[in-house]
């Protein structure tokens, strides 16, 4: 079903509507909000604070409404942070430090903090979604979950207090994510004049998934997002996941406009749509084409000399798959020595949650498994793996521009830029092999080889097809990869999304 419907939202009707701004002044103010902000910050010894201004989706997409359209609210995520976020007038950040953007930094209580993004968010909402639970030891939902599902309720509700407070009459606000997926419901009960989205940009869980959680929190859950006048999705995949999962735990009826999916529950209608976020085409070949990419690929190309490539740049994600992607590596060296010197498999995985300890043991899992295939094959003149732990985006790029094979095997992944980025920048060309669950596959999956990212064997065939393919055929996938993956960059994805809400 998913692969016939159309995915350029048309506009539609809904049973509620916001009323627009009554002066017609505000029509067009935009508030965005999301756990993490446009802009983090440094603390010296000394008190000063320094700005950096952080890229990604959002960053793009919002740049296409200008400085002036509304403000974006997020939290402090660090002790540097909280300190800008007290300094600065009622939370909203200097100008100078933001690009000259509205930016209001939530300094919530780092108790609330870390219960609701660690405890619940993290450890419990993206497990499910992923369906990464291990069910004979986890979940365990006792009185200390509950306790942080308390802190998770009040971290949402800050964010919905400060939406109230900044946006004007008649605004659109765009809320982002399952770390904020209570904040619809509650800024709807605010401020009944506001126009609300809801963006997922996670898989969402089947139902049987996700009546894991205890019947309250799944309610709660579900009636948060639909709080919003429209819900969006990634792929038709998880827009029809959430929307079963609001029939079967709340009973909401669920109809199909085949562009859209409404859903009524207690008298009101929720719009759901899709938006599947591409690659900025434009910007990844700009930034690559830089100085410092050009030192990094000269440096990666003497480590691998002539050899082919299988690339993969991933954060140690757990959903990410990075172990059984070595693992199907060695089981190519395994079954085809033939490409035993002749390969070798240019690994970046950049450390993520390191705060989490089942996070540090995954990430050190990876670097013990790249470990042990260097020592079990590689010779004085050919390291079978090249692994880098060290995040380093302009050596990222070097990588991409490299890849003869992209390695994309995520258990389940809400779209995966990967995918799409690597085509795009690929000089000679990649056949990109794929996880079946990743997102992007509905997209890119006509071009890809495709795999199942728990089977190591298929994937080391993938990988051996792959390495095969011929350079005509890689050149024409390659080309027909970049051209889906740059579909929707992110100033577009944004504006369609914003397009649809308002419609």
């Amino acid at each position: 079903m998913a692969t016939q419907r159309q995915t350029t939202d048309v506009p539609g009707t809904s049973e509620r509507r916001s009323p627009a701004a009554p002066d017609g002044r505000s029509a067009g103010q935009v508030l965005v909000a999301s756990n993490r902000g446009p802009v983090s910050y440094s603390l010296a010894e000394d008190g000063t604070l320094t700005a950096r201004r952080g890229g990604g989706g959002l960053v793009s997409g919002l740049s296409a409404l200008g400085e002036d359209s509304g403000t974006w609210v997020c939290a402090a995520l660090s002790d540097a942070d909280r300190e800008a976020a007290r300094r600065a007038a009622g939370g909203t950040l200097d100008g100078a430090d933001t690009g000259g953007r509205a930016v209001r930094m939530l300094d919530i209580p780092q108790q609330t903090f870390d219960a609701a993004y660690n405890g619940i968010a993290n450890s419990v909402l993206w497990f499910v979604h992923h369906m990464l639970y291990q069910s004979p030891v986890e979940p365990i939902f006792d009185r200390e979950f509950e306790g942080r599902w308390e802190e998770f309720q009040r971290y949402n509700a800050a964010f919905a207090e400060a939406l109230a407070e900044e946006a004007a009459a008649g605004a659109t606000v765009l809320v982002q994510d399952y770390h904020l997926s209570l904040v619809p419901r509650l800024l709807r009960t605010l401020r009944p004049d506001l126009r609300v989205g809801h963006f997922s940009h996670t898989p969402w869980a089947p139902a049987d998934a996700f009546r894991l959680l205890p019947d309250p929190i799944a309610r709660q859950v579900l009636l948060g997002i639909l709080g919003s006048d429209r819900a969006a999705f990634l792929t038709w995949r998880w827009a029809e996941a959430f929307a079963e999962c609001c029939r079967v735990v709340l009973g909401a009826e669920v109809t199909d406009h085949g562009h859209e999916l409404r859903i009524g529950y207690d008298g009101a209608t929720t719009r759901i749509g899709v938006h599947g976020l591409g690659a900025d085409g434009a910007f990844l070949r700009e930034r690559a084409a830089r100085p410092d990419v050009d030192e990094r690929l000269a440096a990666l190309r003497e480590q691998v000399g002539d050899r082919r490539t299988i690339v993969r740049v991933d954060r140690t994600e757990l959903s990410k798959n990075i172990v059984r992607g070595l693992l199907a590596y060695e089981r190519l060296l395994e079954d085809h020595p033939e490409w035993l010197d002749r390969v070798v498999h240019v690994a970046f995985a950049y450390p993520s949650r390191q705060d989490l300890a089942v996070y540090r043991a995954y990430t050190e899992e990876v670097s013990r498994l790249a470990g042990s295939i260097n020592e079990r094959f590689g010779t004085a003149d050919w390291q079978p793996v090249v692994l880098h732990v060290k995040d380093d985006f302009a050596r990222s790029l070097a990588a991409y521009r490299m890849a003869d094979v992209a390695l994309v095997n995520p258990i389940r992944d809400g779209m995966n830029l990967v995918a799409k980025e690597i085509p795009v920048l690929a000089e000679r060309g990649c056949a990109l092999v794929l996880s079946r669950e990743a997102g992007a596959f509905a997209e890119l999956g006509d071009d890809a080889l495709e795999v199942n990212p728990y089977d190591i064997a298929g994937t080391a065939e993938a990988l051996h097809a792959a390495l095969l393919m011929p350079p005509v055929e890689r050149a024409e996938r390659s080309r027909r990869l970049a051209a889906a993956a740059t579909a929707l960059p992110p100033q577009s994805w944004f504006l369609a999304q914003l397009a649809a809400l308002r419609a």
